[in-house]
């Protein structure tokens, strides 16, 4: 990873060109970037007045009208007033969802038995709301090719140190906090600030807030709730309520914190919008907001454009001179580890070891800034040593304590491979910045010259019989056709020989490669 000279933490906001982006840079080195295109608008987080459409008792679901233009669906888990328990109704929706995109700060502190599952009774969908009822949901996942947007009853509220959750009775901590003394100090403090029969989440930004700063957040919380039921009694279905703060708000909100040095912004409109933010709801950080008036673009200032032009590539050197090759396909992601041109100074194993360990300090930071989810396979380069193995583990888990994405790591096996699930939070950079080749078709390679001549000489005996004229006609591209008549012109001369027929090849510039045709 390319380094910058800048050696401090910074949030630079980049909204002065056709596609809103936030870099998170640590160090000098971009760690996480996030992109919105200003035509394409999300709606997780939005809640709207919509009227149930259908009730599916087979799928204990129903299909919900929220103005979209497909409908929303809902599960039974997530329509308000089920008679399961609050903690369970949460844990149910977590396993369910572990792959969806679910807030970091969401992650619940308790577990249940399967026991304790198989005694719970389940509602009916169809006992809780009818066809042509009115009600509120809040969008918890975007519409997906055919599917609808899926949604909840059970509105839950992110502010900057809490989650408000105005429908179920329970204090959950984020996992992310980890002292065990801060973790009941917290619950203690949002335990005698909440209202009755509400609840909250505490986010990983509240560690070691003041009381002050917590009630002043559950204020802005409680406000805004109010402010949602009161647009419910007056709008007619269907509706937008509320919308979650754009990408670059909720970046601010989610991203501000002692250890940035400072927040940069290029436009002067964005630059006013984050100020007042700050100001509003987290003054101690208002000295850390600038607005960017340079020459020079802002991303091009702090190297970052060419930061993200490396996300991009398959193969990721290290400072040794070993390298990583990042694979993606529909199932895992696979990242193999390799010496390259690192020889060591000593025996074999510590010189693997040393590469090994390096790779487990980059593998955390390249999973979080390609937003790479799901499952991967590392595999580092085979060790013999158990000590050496932990040692690898041991880094890799200490690395991935910044990752704010939910993950679980597996110990090393004998032959090197660890497997690593990395929560889903976005669509990765990959998928964000590229499409599908036109070319290849998404394969990552196309045939060689020697197997598309070989398929054309074949196909010209097989339909070389079926051509009443004197001339087999052959359109292809100008690449193989040059290759055919210097390469397999003794087989066209077989072809001509045996059939009494002139081979006539046409090279045709823009045909794809692998294209070719005979013709009358």
């Amino acid at each position: 990873m390319v380094k910058s000279m800048v050696k401090n933490n910074l949030l630079l906001i980049n909204t002065n060109s056709p596609v809103n982006r936030v870099a998170l840079v640590e160090n000098g080195n971009l760690t996480e970037l996030y992109i919105d295109r200003k035509k394409i608008m999300s709606h997780v987080g939005n809640i709207y007045k919509g009227r149930v459409l259908r009730v599916i008792p087979g799928m204990q679901a129903a299909f919900v009208d929220i103005g979209m233009e497909k409908a929303a669906f809902i599960y039974v888990t997530d329509v308000v007033g089920g008679r399961i328990p609050d903690k369970i109704r949460l844990y149910l929706l977590e396993r369910e969802d572990n792959e969806e995109e679910m807030e970091e700060d969401a992650e619940l502190d308790f577990d249940f038995s399967d026991e304790e599952l198989e005694q719970i009774s389940m509602p009916k969908i169809e006992e809780l709301i009818s066809a042509g009822d009115e009600i509120l949901v809040q969008v918890a996942k975007e519409p997906i090719g055919s599917k609808g947007a899926r949604v909840t009853g059970y509105i839950s509220l992110p502010g900057r140190h809490l989650v408000y959750m105005p429908y179920v009775d329970h204090i959950g901590i984020s996992r992310k906090i980890n002292d065990e003394v801060e973790r009941e100090r917290l619950k203690q403090i949002v335990e005698e600030i909440r209202p009755e029969d509400s609840g909250f989440i505490v986010r990983t930004a509240c560690i070691s807030s003041s009381r002050e700063n917590m009630i002043a957040d559950r204020d802005y919380l409680l406000k805004l709730w109010e402010n949602i039921k009161a647009k419910w009694n007056k709008i007619k279905f269907p509706s937008l309520i509320y919308s979650e703060l754009d990408l670059v708000l909720r970046c601010v909100r989610d991203l501000m914190n002692s250890d940035i040095d400072k927040c940069i912004v290029d436009s002067f409109y964005h630059f006013r919008e984050v100020k007042d933010f700050v100001r509003t709801f987290m003054p101690k950080y208002i000295y850390a907001v600038e607005e960017y008036n340079g020459e020079e673009f802002l991303f091009d200032k702090y190297d970052i454009e060419h930061q993200i032009d490396q996300t991009l590539n398959e193969k990721v050197w290290l400072k040794s001179g070993g390298y990583l090759v990042i694979e993606r396909t529909e199932a895992l992601t696979s990242i193999d580890v390799n010496t390259g041109s690192y020889l060591g100074q000593h025996n074999l194993e510590e010189t693997i070891t040393q590469i090994n360990m390096e790779a487990a300090r980059e593998i955390p930071l390249q999973l979080r800034l390609r937003n790479i989810g799901g499952l991967i396979v590392i595999d580092f380069i085979d060790m013999e040593s158990m000590e050496s193995r932990e040692k690898v583990l041991q880094v890799f888990s200490e690395i991935s304590l910044q990752d704010r994405a939910r993950h679980m790591i597996l110990p090393i096996n004998e032959f090197g491979l660890m497997e690593v699930t990395r929560q889903r939070k976005r669509e990765s950079l990959l998928k964000t910045m590229t499409r599908s080749c036109d070319y290849c078709q998404g394969r990552g390679y196309i045939k060689s010259f020697d197997r598309i001549s070989s398929e054309i000489i074949r196909d010209l005996f097989k339909k070389a019989p079926k051509i009443e004229e004197d001339v087999l006609k052959l359109k292809c591209n100008l690449e193989i056709a040059d290759y055919l008549t210097h390469n397999y012109q003794k087989w066209l001369d077989k072809i001509a020989d045996k059939f009494v027929k002139d081979v006539d090849i046409k090279a045709v510039d823009k045909y794809h490669v692998e294209k070719y045709e005979l013709y009358s």
